[in-house]
């Protein structure tokens, strides 16, 4: 049984995105009822790292700020969020009249399509690629 590690002083994973809004609430309400994430009491949102399917790593990459990568908005980020099945995700969606971007099977890291949300930020979401089986 191996012990862990003692700390160093070292960074071991993102603890959290923030970020700004003209009405917080509504915008998390928006979150909430349109992309079906739970947003607690205190009105943030907690993603286990463990959920099954999601990859067990989190991106960090930075664009040149010339970047049109997250165009049509004019934020300097993007959200992505990781889904499960991002064809019925898509579907949930446009019940809910929430237009695609574009969408994109063809990564070899998965699947993937763009929206935006109330405030004009671009969301990626991404169906990860199966993880190629051992034997």
């Amino acid at each position: 049984m191996s012990t862990p590690a003692e700390p160093v002083g070292r960074i071991t994973g993102i603890g959290g995105i923030f970020f700004k809004s003209k009405d917080p609430k509504a915008l998390m309400a928006w979150y909430r009822d349109i992309l079906g994430i739970n947003v607690e009491a205190w009105g943030g949102a907690l993603f286990p790292h463990d959920m099954p399917g999601h990859p067990p790593v989190l991106t960090l990459n930075v664009f040149k700020e010339d970047s049109d990568y997250m165009a049509p908005s004019s934020r300097d980020f993007m959200l992505n969020f990781a889904v499960d099945d991002l064809a019925a995700f898509l579907a949930r969606l446009e019940v809910k009249g929430v237009g695609v971007l574009k969408r994109d099977d063809s990564d070899p890291s998965g699947k993937f399509a763009w929206i935006v949300d109330p405030d004009g930020m671009k969301i990626e979401l991404w169906q990860p690629a199966p993880e190629p089986e051992t034997r």
